[in-house]
């Protein structure tokens, strides 16, 4: 009987095994299968694995205890804790879910095998009733399973990666007469890499990486299932989280035409340094041939002062900067979208778009730019700018149940949200923000988070922060610029947000989304 309801218990457990495990992969995932940013949020969650390890004594005791009075008790309590975790896990919401991709597949099968293999010797080394604390401690264990797990698969990612990316390189090869199209920048590039497409594909068949699919395997990825004999433009988006990461995809798909939208302080944590950003964004203008075109945001400094060591031809756009090839004046927002004068040479173009934003006016003289080096004209790009969709999460205008929301959800940045609010100053009406801040910014994520609560003084009327101790920072920025304490609210989550925002606004009010909160960081 004893071996029966223990077997039972064991059946259970890898029910609650296999809930846990993706738990953990969804934040291993969600730290881009990086050791150092995985171990790094397990160190900042320190006092949530300390519950973790007391609640490990805690179970263990009470399942020998409930043994010892009677073991139907001990496998009641085991049903009831699997129950638990069950339904846990089916009503919490993800920001982010947990994408199952072949990788995770392996991840997920290497650690059950694991578990199977640490439960059979702890069974076989330890007697009754200590037997019973496997439970809690496989509850928990699988925090350095990952680690190991990944590690033994590694030769095996690296032998399929290199496949894919040796297919993805022939297919390139065999596309001779190809435009190839890289943008990067510390922020921006997504929203570049859109309209540019937007535009271009006036005059050619296009295609370019979609959603962010910056990394080497998404763009291999995008290139073995998507480019085709028909497309004469290819638009690739390139992300960096490390030194080389750039020069890596730029050795990869060998752009002719590249644009650098922005330089800052993104990924300091993998970075260390600003230079070594810096340094790594303009590899993408380093490694162009001497037939090649770079496209530079004169708007930016990092980018204005860096000292090309190419012979490649430079052609530069701006705002607030007078000496460039491409220049946007008479800006002007309304809740219709944008307008704005191009000059170039000594011709002015008036532009009208539906698009928000700045930023978003200095993505478009960069497709722009870009355009006209592909002999567009200029009627046929006035028009695309015209017809251009708002991107997704980019200071997005759009109605939710009849509020009127600005989405600008989608990793924010310190210049990014200074433009939102730049936006936010000339709506009409109560102006609220929900925000959890910026996140990933290593030593200066606080400053930066101050100064954004101090530069929400005139523009935003309601703060919602999401996260009490994420936005520490924020509130105390806003507490010194004398914000209105009785509008600043923090909520735990961001469905309390949301439900505060039903509750306290009205339809002619404009709320801004600043900023996603991934789950890895929703503590």
């Amino acid at each position: 009987m004893n071996n029966i309801i223990f077997i039972l218990s064991i059946l259970l457990l890898l029910i609650m095994e296999y809930i846990l495990i993706n738990d953990v992969l969804h934040i291993f995932q969600q730290n881009k299968y990086d050791y150092r940013r995985f171990t790094n949020w397990i160190i900042k969650n320190l006092k949530a694995t300390k519950i973790f390890i007391v609640s490990i004594f805690i179970v263990g005791f009470s399942s020998v205890l409930s043994y010892k009075i009677h073991p139907y008790i001990f496998v009641v309590l085991t049903l009831i804790n699997t129950v638990i975790i069950v339904e846990t896990k089916q009503k919490k919401e993800y920001i982010k879910p947990l994408v199952y991709t072949s990788r995770i597949k392996r991840e997920i099968f290497v650690i059950l095998i694991l578990n199977i293999i640490f439960i059979s010797l702890f069974l076989k080394l330890v007697n009754y009733p200590y037997k019973l604390y496997i439970i809690p401690i496989c509850l928990y264990i699988n925090w350095m399973f990952v680690y190991i797990a990944d590690f033994i698969l590694k030769p095996v990612e690296f032998l399929i990666q290199r496949h894919y990316l040796n297919d993805a390189k022939r297919i390139l090869n065999s596309h001779e007469n190809l435009i190839k199209i890289g943008i990067t920048g510390s922020f921006g590039k997504t929203s570049s890499k859109n309209i540019v497409q937007a535009i271009i594909n006036e005059e050619y068949r296009s295609l370019m990486t979609p959603a962010s699919f910056n990394t080497p395997m998404g763009i291999t990825r995008c290139i073995r299932e998507s480019l085709k004999p028909i497309h004469q433009v290819f638009v690739c988006e390139m992300g960096a989280d490390h030194v080389n990461d750039i020069k890596y995809l730029c050795n990869f798909v060998k752009p002719k035409y590249s644009i650098v939208t922005s330089i800052g302080p993104q990924h300091l944590e993998t970075f260390k340094t600003l230079e070594n950003i810096i340094n790594e964004k303009m590899q993408i203008i380093e490694t162009l041939d001497s037939d090649g075109v770079g496209i530079l945001n004169y708007d930016n400094e990092y980018i204005k002062n860096y000292k090309i060591k190419n012979n490649c031809r430079i052609i530069t756009y701006g705002i607030d900067s007078k000496k460039v090839d491409f220049k946007a004046t008479d800006i002007k927002y309304s809740v219709k979208g944008s307008s704005f004068k191009v000059k170039n040479k000594r011709k002015t173009y008036q532009f009208e778009t539906k698009l928000l934003g700045k930023h978003n006016i200095s993505n478009i003289l960069a497709g722009i730019a870009l355009s006209r080096e592909l002999n567009i004209e200029w009627n046929d790009i006035i028009k695309a700018v015209k017809n251009i969709n708002y991107i997704e999460h980019r200071l997005e205008l759009k109605k939710i149940n009849g509020y009127t929301f600005i989405d600008n959800a989608f990793n924010s940045n310190p210049v990014g949200a200074a433009m939102s609010l730049e936006v936010m100053k000339m709506m009409q009406n109560k102006r609220i923000i929900v925000t959890p801040g910026m996140i990933d910014l290593g030593k200066i994520q606080d400053e930066v988070n101050y100064n954004f609560g101090l530069q929400m003084k005139g523009s935003i009327d309601i703060a919602i922060l999401v996260g009490e101790k994420q936005t520490e920072s924020i509130k105390k920025g806003l507490i010194d610029s004398k914000f209105d304490e009785k509008n600043i609210y923090v909520c735990k989550t961001v469905k309390e947000a949301f439900a505060l925002v039903y509750k306290i606004a009205s339809f002619e009010d404009t709320i801004l989304l600043e900023n996603d909160l991934p789950d890895a960081f929703n503590n």
